[in-house]
């Protein structure tokens, strides 16, 4: 779905939490935002005339979009406890203990049960089926995590499945490695370099430049196509803006174990519903808001069950627009430089030998 899906509610979120991470100048901010200074400052002042807790609990109700009804009460039974905890699964079918006892305590309400009881209260309630795709197992793979946003971007496809009447579904997922913010969802119908090229320009655009990007070997960053020269037309598109492209090894997916364990709760909290999707509008438009609740609501064990939008800052380095749109920077040749274009066939002749650059430099000197 394009990024202009985005609902208002989820923008000024967004605008809000990076605004507090002063990262990014307000000017800067407005600019990748699409807005004037004076609705960025009007946004601002909103927020700190309700503040984090005011109008409603993870500070979002002040955006306009939360439920009116009361935080809770302090003579509150364990029986009506019980009823918010069943009331909150039945929100967010696939939570377990710890992300519905922080839900709880987020929204105000006093005397929240410890996880182990909440998971007693769904067992009793017969609501622990399985959902996902199970437990982890204990590998012996190497863990790691950049120590700041925007060092490492990850990115991926997700399986595709069909819809009704758009023909397929291939769900585009972007997180960061520090904060495991998502940066972008899209419900797209192919998985076409020209696409993924400009929905990165957009998160790009909103969110900055990371230094690195990790991918898999597959289309459209594979290495295994372009003349066999380890960069494909994306991969120099990324060179030119200053990102390096990395790859995860063959047949280890759990390189890129973040994004992994991001479309596995996106399977079990929207994707695994019994009705099929109509068409990718409406696929687009779940991952949307479910985006809004991953990023801003949903408390995260890696970080102490805080929602990954109050660890992520947008990036401070911002790409030219001539770049985003395809162009490649110009090349500090020399002068005594000998410089050659290289052809269709990814070549260039010199002193009589080829030397094989790769067609995905084709028509650059």
């Amino acid at each position: 779905m394009p990024w202009k899906s985005l609902s208002c509610e989820a923008m000024r979120e967004e605008f809000i939490e990076f605004l507090k991470s002063g990262s990014v100048s307000m000017s800067e901010l407005c600019r990748r935002f699409g807005i004037s200074r004076k609705t960025g400052y009007k946004w601002k002042r909103r927020y700190g005339e309700c503040g984090r807790a005011g109008g409603g609990a993870g500070g979002v109700e002040w955006s306009g979009d939360r439920s009116r009804r009361p935080r809770g009460c302090p003579h509150r039974s364990s029986a009506e406890m019980e009823a918010e905890v069943l009331a909150a699964r039945a929100e967010h079918p696939a939570w377990g203990g710890r992300k519905l006892k922080h839900l709880l305590e987020s929204r105000g309400y006093r005397g929240v049960p410890a996880a182990s009881t909440i998971t007693s209260i769904l067992r009793r309630g017969g609501l622990l089926e399985s959902h996902g795709s199970g437990p982890v197992r204990a590998g012996s793979y190497q863990r790691f995590e950049r120590e700041a946003p925007n060092e490492l971007w990850q990115m991926d496809f997700k399986g595709e499945f069909r819809t009704q009447r758009a023909g397929y579904c291939y769900p585009l997922g972007m997180l960061d490695d520090h904060s495991r913010y998502n940066l972008m969802l899209e419900a797209r119908g192919d998985q076409r370099t020209h696409g993924v090229r400009a929905s990165l320009g957009e998160a790009f655009r909103r969110y900055g430049l990371p230094r690195q990007l990790l991918c898999d070997n597959g289309p459209p960053w594979g290495t295994s196509a372009e003349g066999g020269s380890g960069y494909t037309e994306l991969g120099v598109w990324l060179l030119g803006l200053g990102v390096d492209i990395i790859h995860g090894r063959a047949y280890h997916p759990q390189t890129q174990g973040k994004q992994e364990r991001f479309h596995r709760s996106l399977k079990a909290e929207v994707l695994s519903r019994p009705a099929p999707w109509e068409d990718l509008r409406e696929v687009g438009e779940a991952f949307q808001q479910w985006r809004r609740v991953y990023n801003h609501q949903r408390g995260h064990e890696a970080l102490q069950m805080r929602p990954p939008g109050e660890v992520y800052a947008p990036s401070p380095r911002r790409a030219r627009e001539g770049l985003l749109e395809g162009a490649l920077p110009e090349m500090p040749y020399h002068e005594a430089d000998t410089v050659r274009t290289v052809n269709a066939l990814g070549r260039v002749m010199y002193k009589n030998r080829t030397y094989m650059i790769g067609r995905a430099f084709q028509k650059k000197p």
